[in-house]
């Protein structure tokens, strides 16, 4: 898990049956971490980054938040 510039590794890990079931459990752990941290915290990315069993990088799944302040429209 990276959230930012900060990486929390996850050393126990877990095993899926397939690289669909692998990315929806990273999809969903990317979204819930972000839902509870991005508003709060000074990140404004969280990625989860996959590896198989020898440790080689499969794929990561990012969740961003963007917020932009507009000018209130003068009348």
């Amino acid at each position: 898990m990276r959230e930012g510039t900060e990486v929390t590794p996850d050393n126990n890990g877990l095993e899926f049956g397939s690289l669909e079931a692998a990315e929806y459990e990273a999809a969903r752990t990317a979204a819930e971490f972000g839902r509870d941290h991005l508003p709060n915290g000074k990140a404004r990315d969280v990625t989860v980054e996959v590896r198989d069993e020898r440790g080689q990088q499969v794929f990561t799944v990012t969740v961003a938040m963007t917020v932009r302040r507009m000018k209130p429209a003068h009348a």
